[in-house]
């Protein structure tokens, strides 16, 4: 059964909310009414509304000092304001409060309606996906994968239409973004859910070892190899496999790959026999792998068993309507752990997140709320604490958009590592977990700079 869209109609005006309660709640929605800003901030606090019509003039809290507190500590949520005084003054006051609309009284009814109906639309997006999948006959878990924008709803539609396949899947994205996250929802979508979703990072792992971290050895097949070893497709039968960072497989191992791919066989080394397996891949990167193909550092044909289908993890920057959710679950999530009774973040410090363009990512995201958390001698985080949102950047040294616009993606790649490792005095394993890269990737492109490692 769909579930009806909840507002919370605050007003202490008795004759003009019972009105509006039965106006809006004859148009399909949930209400619930408070007679003054401060039981409006109190309702917000323990029931989770979608929507908040709030009346400016109230006797004791005042719709304007509601909406402050209110937004202070859930950014996410819309506050349409309503008042029998109308000026532009006032207007764009509350709409830089944080008001998501101002409506003058008496109440026009049909701007009213598509107030609200805009002021839904993301939650419509989310309805459309819920059905979607449902229509697919799954029943789709997210994965911690949060996001309510078109860009999300989108790509979640993507993993509902592809989960219950066997296709192999190719995730590129940029660092930070949740590639890993994406990848299991496919799994745990997927009729392999059951089985297990084993992951792997080729870029950790050295030439040398990550043959037999993959596919497994026979005792005695190299000094140190004591005992015979499953390797991880193996331990992947009747489940599913992530190759993360596959643009760091050396071309030797790319071979190899491409047989398993091709026969779905694996044979250990030092093994003389072909061992049937029942894996499903997955592959990551934040590379562009057609350009790698072009220049003769990743195989042609083994890219094109990868990419049978692909998805494409948006940055930050291209879904700030996510920002505020992302960061007040965060938040929530590193007070509990850092046992801090923090309610949220003053308009101040939300403005200045969603306004950074955030060149880590969500990563770079959930590093700055944690130090913020840690920071924070109040119960609310503010922009003081967000010395990242100010321009020092502290978790990643990587210029802004606007400072970048005409920079070539190489030299923007090449300015955020060398800034990075200026900053971190030179202390390369820092540099590397900064950006999100592993070591050897660090060392490999520092090398093509011209910077010895």
């Amino acid at each position: 059964m769909k579930r009806k869209n909840s507002i919370l109609v605050v007003d202490d005006d008795t004759a003009h909310r019972t009105m509006l309660h039965a106006l809006i709640g004859g148009w399909g929605y949930e209400i619930s009414e408070a007679d003054d800003g401060s039981t409006a901030v109190a309702e917000v606090r323990e029931k989770p509304y979608d929507l908040v019509l709030m009346d400016v003039r109230m006797l004791k809290v005042s719709g304007v000092e509601a909406l402050k507190e209110i937004k202070s500590f859930n950014p996410a949520i819309p506050v349409i304001i309503m008042t029998a005084y109308s000026s532009v003054e006032a207007a764009v006051s509350a709409i830089k409060d944080g008001a998501y609309d101002y409506l003058t009284k008496p109440l026009d009814f049909d701007k009213l309606k598509l107030s609200l109906e805009r002021a839904m639309e993301h939650l419509h997006l989310k309805e459309e996906n819920r059905l979607l999948k449902e229509n697919l006959g799954i029943s789709f878990d997210r994965r911690n994968i949060i996001g309510r924008s078109p860009a999300m709803a989108k790509l979640l539609e993507t993993i509902a239409l592809v989960a219950p396949s066997e296709v192999t899947i190719l995730i590129t994205g940029e660092s930070g973004t949740g590639k890993e996250l994406i990848a299991g929802a496919i799994h745990f979508n997927s009729p392999r859910k059951e089985g297990p979703f084993v992951k792997i990072n080729c870029a950790a792992i050295t030439e040398t070892l990550l043959e037999s971290e993959l596919f497994g050895h026979e005792k005695g097949s190299f000094t140190g190899a004591d005992r015979r070893k499953e390797g991880r497709f193996l331990q992947a039968s009747g489940g599913s496999i992530l190759l993360d960072e596959i643009s760091e497989m050396p071309l030797a191992m790319q071979v190899k790959l491409l047989r398993v791919l091709q026969e779905r066989e694996i044979t250990r080394v030092g093994g003389e026999s072909a061992v049937k397996t029942d894996v499903r891949v997955i592959a990551a990167t934040n590379r562009d792998l057609k350009e790698m193909v072009a220049s003769g550092a990743f195989r042609e044909d083994l890219f094109y068993r990868l990419n049978v289908g692909s998805l494409h993890t948006p940055p930050l920057r291209e879904r700030k309507e996510d920002i505020p959710l992302l960061a007040q679950n965060f938040l929530s999530m590193f007070a509990e752990k850092n046992r801090k009774k923090i309610k949220g973040f003053t308009p101040a410090a939300m403005d200045g997140i969603i306004k950074y363009g955030w060149p880590g990512n969500v990563r770079e995201l959930m590093n700055v709320v944690e130090w913020a958390v840690v920071l924070s001698q109040s119960d609310y985080i503010d922009e003081n604490d967000l010395p990242a949102v100010q321009g020092e950047l502290p978790e990643s040294v990587s210029p802004r958009p606007e400072e970048i616009w005409d920079m070539p993606l190489e030299e923007i790649e090449k300015a955020t590592i060398l800034k990075t490792l200026e900053s971190l005095k030179g202390n390369k394993s820092e540099t590397a977990r900064r950006l999100g890269i592993t070591r050897r990737t660090l060392h490999k492109k520092l090398k093509k700079y011209g910077v010895m490692p």
